[in-house]
C-alpha cells in the first residue's frame, strides 16, 4: 500500500493556516507531509556511517520540532521543504560536530571530490565514503552567498535526497538546470573543500 502525496495546493493551504496559527494546523500539516519528510530522513540516514543511534524517525521529530519553533512562515511547498532540509542539514552537522569533539578529530574520512555516484541516492545503496560534513557545511554556507539556488539545489538533493526530477517540481526549473547546477555546485564545493586542508 503506497502513500498518498498530498496536493502541493492543500500543503500550501496547511502552511498558510500554521502560518496564520489556526488551532491544530499544525498537527493537520504534519499530518500531510510526514511520510516525505520520513522518506527525506531516511534517505538521508541511508548514508550515515553504519552504527548510528539516530534513527530517520527521530531526525523527523527533531526537524519537525525546529520547524515549529523558529520561522513558520512559509509560502508554499517549496518553502517549506526548504526549511526542513536545511534544519536535518543542522541536526546531522550539529551531532557530527558533538560526536568529533568526544573523539578529538573523529574518525570521518575526509573525500574531496564530491563525485555523482558518491552522493546520489538510490535505494539499497551504500556511500562507503563519509563526507566531512562540518567541511561541507562551511562551504555549502559560502556557496548559498554566491548562489543561493545552486546552494539550494545541494540541499535539496544531498541533504533532503530528493531525485533531479522532484527537486526541479520543488525550485520550479527543469530537470535539465537541476542536473547542470548540480554539477556546478559539486565542483564548486569538492574546490573549497579541497582548498581546507
Amino acid at each position: 500500500m503506497t502513500e498518498k502525496v498530498p496536493d502541493p495546493a492543500d500543503v500550501t493551504l496547511l502552511l498558510q493556516a500554521v502560518t496564520d496559527g489556526r488551532e491544530g494546523s499544525d498537527d493537520e500539516l504534519l499530518e500531510a507531509v510526514y511520510h516525505e519528510l520520513r522518506a527525506l530522513a531516511a534517505s538521508r540516514m541511508r548514508r550515515e556511517k553504519p552504527g548510528q543511534t539516530l534513527q530517520a524517525t527521530a531526525l523527523v521529530h527533531e526537524a519537525w520540532l525546529r520547524l515549529l519553533g523558529g520561522e513558520s512562515n512559509w509560502n508554499d511547498r517549496r518553502h517549506f521543504f526548504g526549511a526542513a532540509s536545511r534544519a536535518m542539514r543542522q541536526i546531522l552537522v550539529e551531532r557530527h560536530r558533538r560526536v568529533n569533539q568526544i573523539k578529538r578529530g573523529g574518525e570521518l574520512d575526509r573525500i574531496d571530490d564530491l563525485d555523482v555516484d558518491g552522493v546520489e541516492l538510490t535505494a539499497g545503496t551504500q556511500n562507503s565514503q563519509v563526507v566531512d560534513l562540518m567541511a561541507l557545511d562551511e562551504a555549502l554556507s559560502q556557496l548559498e552567498q554566491q548562489d543561493p539556488r545552486m546552494a539550494e539545489i545541494v540541499q535539496l538533493r544531498y541533504f533532503a535526497g530528493l531525485s533531479v526530477e522532484d527537486t526541479a517540481l520543488a525550485l520550479e526549473i527543469s530537470p535539465r538546470t537541476v542536473k547542470r547546477e548540480w554539477a556546478v555546485a559539486r565542483g564548486w564545493l569538492a574546490r573549497r573543500m579541497g582548498e581546507e586542508e
